[in-house]
């Protein structure tokens, strides 16, 4: 079975730009680079995994290119571009010469505009991706989840994923709401969904194995197991769980799946998903 870890994140750490690692985070206020990640990859038997942008700069696509010249099990990037530049064309055709950048992502989350993905020059940016065979990972909160299906409904080949289910409010055991809107977002059969990040939407001292349940349930009623992969999320994953705690949390659903499906789910999806070698 190949198995891909489809999101974790690496940094050198600055306490300037990183302002979002806050104290309360402590434990992930260091560097964490391919030599911490990949013993726990070797470990639990990921063959790679894709790295994933944390900063807004084109200077963070750089180093993660440089970290995966050396690092053979880094497979794919999804790094940053300014998709509402007017040059936005000419940055993805210089982007594209790099075989391991497979797609990029906006923080969206953090948005004083939660409805930026509507804007017409954001959507003008998003319309060129395809061109290049780019991907586009959706990182947003549930109150966010309500703009999403108009977004879609103007990239129908468009590959889009959903990252961390939407950050569902699982801490206060909320699911309505999320869960309908989440299932809104399934129709559209170009969108995946990464079962990814749970740990650090509940409460990171006391969380249970069955509060992720209904969640996961909903991710997998609603895309299949075609269109659904697995993130560790690691390195924030840490100010809550191991990684070892991070896999195991969607194995109890996975075992009742069938060998074909278990397989899409670790790895073969990721692989689909963001063309990996």
């Amino acid at each position: 079975m190949v198995k891909i870890d489809s999101h974790q994140h690496f940094w050198k750490f600055d306490a300037i730009r990183d302002s979002w690692i806050e104290e309360s985070m402590s434990a992930i206020q260091r560097d964490f680079l391919p030599e911490d990640l990949e013993p726990l990859l070797r470990e639990n038997r990921f063959a790679g995994c894709v790295s994933v942008q944390s900063d807004q700069s084109e200077e963070e696509n750089k180093f993660h290119l440089e970290l995966a010249e050396n690092s053979e099990f880094i497979k794919g990037i999804v790094g940053w571009v300014d998709l509402q530049s007017a040059a936005v064309e000419d940055r993805l055709s210089y982007w594209k010469q790099f075989e391991k950048l497979k797609g990029f992502r906006h923080v969206l989350q953090g948005e004083q505009d939660r409805a930026l993905m509507l804007k017409p020059e954001f959507s003008k940016g998003i319309s060129k991706l395809e061109k290049f065979n780019f991907t586009y990972d959706i990182l947003i909160f549930p109150d966010q989840l309500q703009y999403i299906p108009q977004f879609l409904s103007k990239f129908p080949d468009q590959k889009f994923v959903i990252d961390h289910l939407a950050k569902p409010y699982i801490k206060d055991k909320k699911i309505d709401g999320w869960k309908q809107e989440i299932e809104r977002v399934s129709k559209f059969e170009n969108v995946y969904c990464k079962i990814s990040g749970l740990v650090t939407e509940n409460d990171w001292k006391s969380w249970r194995e069955d509060d992720f349940k209904p969640y996961i349930d909903t991710v997998f009623n609603a895309f299949g197991s075609k269109r659904v992969m697995f993130g560790s999320d690691w390195p924030v994953c840490l100010v809550a769980a191991k990684y070892e705690q991070v896999m195991n949390l969607p194995e109890k659903y996975i075992s009742k799946l069938s060998l074909d499906e278990q397989e899409a789910f670790w790895g073969l999806n990721a692989k689909e998903f963001y063309n990996l070698d």
